[in-house]
């Protein structure tokens, strides 16, 4: 049996928390990014209806949008986070070693 073989232990829990990581932080960016995208695209087509109906008061909706629009993307930042720490700093990866070195692999 040698380290690569797939009926070693440490091989298929290795792979397992990989795969279920990747997978998992391609979802996280790929839902994460769809919310915040229609939310912005909303809140422009508001902020330009608002700006139509009142010119006058264009330089407070742009400031207000331009805030919005801050916190909004701020979701999809923090996604993006999220999916990092699951392909580089998997808080999972280490116990895992841990654990198939308990068991003996």
């Amino acid at each position: 049996m040698t380290h690569l073989d797939s009926s070693n232990p440490i091989f298929m829990a290795v792979w397992i928390v990989g795969t279920i990581s990747i997978l998992t932080a391609g979802l996280t960016i790929a839902i994460g990014s769809i919310a915040p995208a229609l939310g912005e695209g909303k809140a422009i087509a508001q902020a330009l209806n608002a700006i139509a109906q009142q010119p006058d008061e264009a330089n407070t909706i742009t400031r207000t949008l331009f805030v919005g629009l801050a916190f909004i993307e701020s979701v999809a930042i923090y996604c993006f986070v999220i999916s990092l720490i699951l392909i580089f700093a998997n808080p999972f990866w280490n116990y895992v070693i841990s654990a198939v070195t308990k068991v003996g692999g």
